[in-house]
């Protein structure tokens, strides 16, 4: 956009929804610099919440989107199909519409905020290579980071405009980084290279909904095998163990075990790949609980208990701290147990919605502990 940016919110929004997009406003002009704010009337970047069976009528596989030249699911439908909601045909952006679930739970909501919001302003695609960053389809991260902050700083700079030619733009972007991130000066070296599109079909089709078990698998690996064949030593390779083992769990969890630690050891290696570590560590205490190894269990969540907290990813933090829980009670200090369940009570509702999903992730939980105890 040329100009301030006004955001608006129309149709039902969640209770929480309000309170999260003022946050990222906040955060778009204190972080990224950017004249943004809030208003109640026609905006250049209009959120509209709608049921989650009508925005997958429009776009089946997206939990939420983002769309130029509109600013209403009708004006989406009138348009759909022809050049003006085509962003390739976009020179200058005027007006956008952000499509975010009515009916999803208040972590989803505010992740998809964060997203849509910021790819309606920057950069719109995803990047399998980036680490620390939300516009990655890996979905470790949930709001947006300070690299995002970054990149979009410097999508505002005074030096760029809208309609300048690739050249141009190339031009000048390593006086503006030099300018807003000095300390990052001689620390390059990311693996740049193009990801296959046979490895990215790979990875829906590993971690996607559809499909029997045994073909995700052999997606999963043949991802993994496309990886090594690229010589890739980044998340992608990384991410790749992480969908082998996240598949293979429930049916061999030595083979889960080594994939998971695989990708733990090469994100350690990542710069804001924490939460990716975290998360790993999050799978391999819910094992250690499974294989009656609370101690090891125990480990794992305290390492991973602080790094979510600061990601923000209440869902994965009320999950951890269930674990975290069942471990306790194995060890016979249920009076610890149960003040951190009642603890991860709050998280669980913010992160999982409804009562019935925290009922539902709560079960799930103590079903690994009792299959500890037998085991």
């Amino acid at each position: 956009f040329e100009g301030p940016v006004t955001v608006s919110m129309r149709g039902t929004a969640p209770a929480s929804a309000a309170k999260d997009l003022a946050r990222l406003i906040g955060r778009l002009r204190s972080e990224a610099g950017i004249d943004i704010s809030p208003t109640t009337g026609p905006a250049t970047i209009t959120v509209e919440f709608a049921t989650r069976a009508d925005l997958r009528r429009l776009a089946p596989t997206a939990a939420c989107f983002v769309v130029p030249n509109v600013s209403s699911v009708a004006d989406y439908k009138a348009r759909r199909g022809t050049a003006a909601v085509d962003w390739a045909n976009v020179v200058q952006r005027q007006h956008v519409g952000i499509f975010v679930p009515s009916d999803a739970s208040p972590q989803e909501v505010r992740d998809c905020l964060n997203e849509e919001t910021a790819q309606a302003m920057g950069p719109l695609n995803d990047l399998y290579r980036l680490p620390d960053s939300v516009f990655n389809d890996d979905n470790f991260h949930s709001v947006l980071t300070p690299y995002d902050m970054l990149i979009l700083r410097t999508y505002y700079a005074p030096e760029l405009r809208s309609g300048m030619s690739a050249d141009q733009v190339a031009a000048r972007l390593p006086g503006i980084v030099a300018r807003l991130n000095p300390g990052g000066a001689g620390m390059g070296g990311m693996d740049t290279s193009a990801t296959p599109k046979s490895w990215k079909t790979a990875i829906e089709t590993a971690l996607g909904a559809g499909g029997g078990q045994g073909a995700r698998r052999a997606a999963a690996d043949r991802a993994l095998m496309i990886a090594r064949a690229q010589g890739w030593t980044d998340g992608r390779l990384a991410f790749s163990h992480f969908a082998v083992a996240r598949l293979y769990v429930g049916s061999d969890r030595p083979r889960a075990v080594e994939e998971f630690s695989r990708a733990a050891e090469i994100y350690r290696r990542l710069p804001g790949a924490q939460i990716h570590v975290a998360h790993i560590e999050m799978q391999l205490a819910a094992i250690a609980v499974a294989n009656a190894e609370p101690q090891k269990a125990l480990a794992f969540a305290d390492r991973a208990i602080p790094v979510v907290r600061a990601a923000q990813n209440y869902a994965l933090l009320a999950t951890v701290q269930l674990i975290k829980a069942e471990a306790l009670d194995m060890l016979g200090r249920s009076a610890e147990a149960q003040a951190l369940r009642v603890d991860s009570q709050q998280w669980a509702r913010y992160g999982f919605g409804s009562d019935a999903m925290v009922r539902a992730r709560t079960r799930e939980i103590a079903a690994l502990g009792a299959q500890g105890s037998r085991g």
